[in-house]
């Protein structure tokens, strides 16, 4: 049961563990083998007390022996290994490893009984419940896509700023002119903060020219504020993370191609967010259309070199490149969206009622929108914010402190304007 928590509306201007069965890095007083090694090594050769008559195929031997019969040792010894080194002709390697690095792995067989490194997971449970997690998505594309149903549909609920602003006319702004707002969503014990930004007025102008460039504005700020925060001497214990963990771009339809605005965007984005296309309205659409469109899509997104997540080189691991095949496979997603429902077979199901049927949102022989829910709320939510926050507000973090260094001022100096910094601006200033 979903319980809904609005916690108000913002207007902006416009304009990173061990793996199970391995051991975790210790210091080398408390756990370092190849320390115990190179301690042990020596002993046996300066035995003094002891003789050891051993060969490679033999056991060892241990029995007392006098002083002279120590000297007989050594000496034999060492014949020996310059035979075996003469025989082979190369060099044999030392019986001891000389690598003080070298680590390692126990595995859960190897331990001597239960240690309980697994109960990490119920520690962190119990801290994400408690603390609760934010979350920030972004819909992007012109009036008319359905983009507040998509959102409504996507969190069950009313969260989108139109469902939730009183006495709301519909109208086209003449500027893009980005607006957010935010809500708690509670369900089972988990919070969620959820913030969604809404773009009004993205392509909805008969001169579409540089309408991105607010969008790509508002990425950067963020970024920027959570930077600033970063720096401070005294920091807080928990940063709060505006930063955009996701933008949802909607296509209108058509058919046919990309348009040029829908290639300029993703291309310009794609740097800087993580970017899930989607076709709006599929239902309009029969099934063989979907399937052409859908291929020319993929067709145009490689051609013009547009990066829409999940991208392969953030595939950790086989597993996860398994999974991501098959999202990328069906990208975009073609979806309906709506909230509400319709009785079906004796069962109630989210849909759209038509002349001809009823089309359920949330069957994936009607639409793909259980596939878009899945990627961004059940599977990859986590994958997002991490994308997020160490690979693009990283990269952008690296940026701007090279720009910083190089223009030898501090980070406060440099102000943001429209993805970029002013020089002299922050020359004036000092």
């Amino acid at each position: 049961m979903l319980t809904l928590q609005p916690i108000g509306q913002t207007k902006p201007k416009s304009m990173p563990g061990s793996k199970q069965g391995h051991l975790p890095h210790l210091p080398q007083s408390a756990c370092d083998l190849s320390g115990v090694w190179h301690t042990v090594c020596p002993c046996l050769r300066k035995l003094s007390a002891f003789e050891v008559n051993s060969d490679l195929t033999t056991n060892v031997s241990i029995k007392p022996l006098t002083s002279d019969l120590q000297l007989e040792v050594e000496v034999e010894a060492s014949v020996q290994m310059e035979e075996r080194e003469g025989e082979d002709g190369v060099e044999q390697p030392p019986l001891c490893p000389i690598d003080p690095n070298t680590q390692g792995i126990i595995k859960g067989r190897d331990l001597f009984g239960y240690v309980g490194i697994e109960a990490v997971l119920d520690q962190m449970r119990r801290k994400t419940m408690k603390a609760g997690f934010e979350f920030n998505i972004m819909v992007v594309g012109q009036s008319g896509l359905g983009k507040s149903t998509l959102v409504n549909t996507l969190f069950k609920s009313k969260v989108s700023r139109k469902s939730c602003t009183p006495n709301y006319e519909e109208k086209i702004s003449k500027t893009v002119n980005l607006q957010s707002i935010c809500h708690v969503i509670e369900e089972k014990g988990v919070k969620m903060k959820l913030t969604v930004i809404d773009t009004p007025g993205f392509g909805d102008q008969i001169n579409n020219e540089n309408c991105w460039e607010p969008i790509v504005k508002y990425v950067n700020e963020q970024y920027e504020k959570y930077l600033r925060e970063e720096q401070h001497v005294n920091r807080k214990r928990r940063i709060p993370d505006t930063r955009v963990h996701c933008c949802v771009y909607f296509l209108p339809a058509t058919g046919h191609r990309l348009r040029p605005i829908d290639v300029e965007f993703m291309k310009r984005l794609g740097h800087i967010v993580s970017i899930v296309p989607v076709i709006a309205k599929a239902d309009t659409l029969t099934m063989e259309e979907r399937l052409e469109f859908k291929q020319r899509i993929r067709q145009d997104l490689e051609a013009n070199g547009i990066r829409v997540y999940p991208q392969k080189e953030y595939d950790e691991d086989a597993e996860d490149r398994i999974l991501n095949d098959k999202i990328r496979e069906n990208i975009p997603f073609a979806v309906v969206g709506t909230d509400k429902e319709h009785q079906v077979n004796g069962n109630k199901v989210l849909g759209r009622k038509t002349k001809w049927g009823i089309i359920e949102v949330e069957n994936v022989a009607h639409c793909e929108f259980a596939n878009l829910r899945d990627l961004l709320i059940r599977s990859h939510l986590q994958d997002l914010k991490d994308v997020t926050h160490n690979i693009h507000y990283e990269t952008y973090r690296v940026r701007r402190l090279n720009e910083s260094n190089a223009n030898g001022l501090g980070l406060s100096a440099l102000s943001l304007e429209n993805g970029t910094f002013d020089k002299n601006e922050a020359e004036s200033q000092l």
